[in-house]
């Protein structure tokens, strides 16, 4: 008989993010701002995973994250799992997905753009989720996921 024991501990309550490319983990951890939280925070990275080979995981005690930081993550991680966790028991799950609009994440490369001129949020429309393409709605410049900027 095989025994198997978890490489990362169990979370009272708090939120699981999960199946974040190895790569991307330590991205998604500085656009978190993980460091200046105080809450106990379990990272684990280059995690077996059946889909890509490995992963990384982070799971943050306490801490629900907002619409707009989820937006953030995946931009980074667009198939990454979110686990709400209430009791040990996750509550929530989901999987994320890019909205149609971003609005006041994404900095636009165009120095002219008005966006960057004016105290104003910036907004982009999403017009590829899979290749990870945004536009600017004010002076239609097109980034692809590489060129992105996060505010």
């Amino acid at each position: 008989m095989n025994k198997k024991e978890l490489l990362v501990a169990g979370l009272q309550n708090g939120t699981v993010i999960d199946h974040i490319p190895s790569d991307q983990l330590f991205k998604v951890v500085s656009m978190l701002k993980l460091d200046t939280l105080s809450n106990p925070i379990t990272i684990g990275n280059n995690l077996m995973s059946k889909k890509s080979g490995t992963k990384g995981i982070i799971k943050v005690t306490d801490k629900y994250f907002e619409k707009n930081e989820i937006d953030r993550v995946a931009l980074i991680a667009p198939h990454a799992k979110l686990n709400r966790i209430a009791n040990y028991e996750v509550v929530e799950k989901k999987e994320l997905e890019l909205p149609d609009e971003l609005i006041d994440i994404v900095k636009c490369a165009n120095p002219k753009c008005i966006s960057n001129k004016e105290p104003m949020a910036s907004r982009f429309d999403v017009i590829d989720k899979k290749n990870i393409v945004v536009k600017c709605h004010y002076c239609e410049k097109a980034l692809h996921k590489d060129d992105i900027v996060l505010l």
